[in-house]
């Protein structure tokens, strides 16, 4: 479970600074490696996604 929650953190962070790049400097780092909604692109705003959603069961971890 450690090398799954080290997986889902380096992607959360890589998701929350493609956000500030965007939200700052209107630039979408993932798209413009990967290209505008390509197929990996794609692959990596899934995987960026089910990472936070996997993130929230976090809070009880962060509790004990």
């Amino acid at each position: 479970m450690k090398l799954l929650y080290n997986i889902v953190l380096t992607l959360v962070i890589v998701g929350a600074l493609n956000w500030l790049l965007i939200g700052l400097f209107k630039f979408d780092l993932v798209a413009s490696i990967f290209g505008a909604m390509s197929t990996f692109s794609r692959i990596i705003y899934t995987l960026v996604g089910i990472s936070g959603i996997i993130s929230i069961g976090l809070y009880t971890k962060i509790n004990e």
